[in-house]
């Protein structure tokens, strides 16, 4: 009998599709395979369907006909923020499993939508949180739970890259802005770190690039007495790092929330006791696609979830009112019971960076 796996077609062949999730599924061939693309630029269906040995590569006016096709079991979604909600709820109506590039959607009403419909037609959505399988990261997580550091008190990070006026990250009505984009890795971070969901937020934006705000402070207010502050930039130079606070020590992780590049921790504790540690460079994509595919298979429901995935919409969406209104917004209670765990942890080795076909890097180029 052959193996079961899971066909997928990845919708979207924008950058990170070309650089990480095309090429991820090499390593995730235990269950996954890319059985299809769709993309509006026949150079690029052509090509990359070449390059990769797929059976289908079809424009955005024949996706419903490949949901009916019965060639594809799931979706991976790598379209602009703003068209995930249309085409996960197309696919979940199909019968196709979903799983989407993070955010989610653009609101809470869009999550909510994608979330019902995915119970409704029984199949499965995961909010593609490459970090929740990643070992630097759930390890940082491990540490604060551990009471290594005392009691967590204080989250700090920096998220801040340089991003060309005309990349769709900065296009609003496309789902762009630096909140939704790089500040989301903050959000989950702080939210991952202190096991909580914050009660009220305060944020301040400053500059302009494209139609979206350039950089973004924010602070968010969490049950007994902790913060989590933050900033990211669209216009700054390239950090990506956090500091978590307890009463006997610090976690600083520097870099953090890269893919491309080994990531680090530096643990201080009382008593001035430093150890620093690196983690090696993976793939951070294929562990998705093997995970997810596994809860296809195995019928679990996948964690990130679509909860997983309102809950940092939620908090975005509010960072946006307080920046429009100069004062602080309070949030309505919200329950979260799953939290990412070492448990989810799957290493694959690092992907080398392919030849992009007629896609832009946030930075310029290819």
């Amino acid at each position: 009998m052959p193996k079961p796996i899971v066909r997928y077609a990845v919708v979207g062949c924008g950058h990170i599709a070309q650089v990480a999730v095309l090429p991820a599924f090499g390593n995730a061939r235990r269950n996954s395979r890319l059985a299809a693309i769709v993309s509006g630029d026949p150079e690029k269906r052509e090509q990359l369907a070449k390059k990769y040995e797929v059976e289908r590569a079809l424009d955005y006016p024949q996706y419903d006909e490949l949901l009916k096709s019965g060639d594809i079991d799931a979706v991976y979604i790598a379209l602009p923020n703003s068209m995930h909600a249309e085409y996960a709820e197309r696919a979940a109506r199909a019968g196709i499993h979903v799983l989407c590039e993070k955010p989610m959607a653009v609101t809470e009403a869009e999550c909510e939508l994608m979330g019902r419909v995915a119970r409704e037609n029984q199949v499965k959505l995961m909010v593609a949180y490459r970090l929740h399988f990643e070992r630097a990261n759930l390890e940082a997580a491990e540490i604060a739970r551990s009471g290594r550091i005392g009691e967590p008190r204080l989250f700090t990070s920096t998220f801040t890259m340089t991003v060309v006026p005309d990349n769709i990250r900065v296009k609003r009505a496309l789902g762009g802005g630096v909140l939704y984009d790089i500040g989301i890795y903050c959000i989950n971070a702080a939210r991952s770190l202190f096991r909580d969901e914050p009660m009220e937020v305060h944020a301040a934006a400053a500059g302009a690039i494209g139609d979206v705000e350039e950089s973004v402070s924010a602070v968010l207010r969490f049950s007994n007495e902790r913060l989590a502050s933050f900033t990211c930039s669209f216009g700054a130079g390239k950090v990506s790092e956090y500091r978590l606070v307890g009463t006997k020590g610090e976690l600083a992780v520097d870099p953090a929330y890269e893919y491309a590049k080994p990531l680090e921790h530096r643990l201080s504790l009382e008593g001035n006791r430093v150890s620093e540690r690196r983690f090696a460079k993976r793939d951070q994509f294929a562990p998705e696609l093997l995970y997810f595919s596994d809860c296809v298979l195995l019928n679990r429901d996948p964690e990130p979830s679509a909860e997983e995935g309102l809950a940092d919409i939620r908090v975005i969406r509010a960072l946006y009112q307080s920046m429009a209104s100069g004062s602080p917004v309070e949030l309505a209670h919200y329950e979260r019971h799953e939290r990412p765990s070492l448990e989810q942890e799957i290493r694959r080795p690092p992907i080398e960076k392919p030849q992009v076909i007629h896609a832009q890097a946030p930075s310029g180029g290819s």
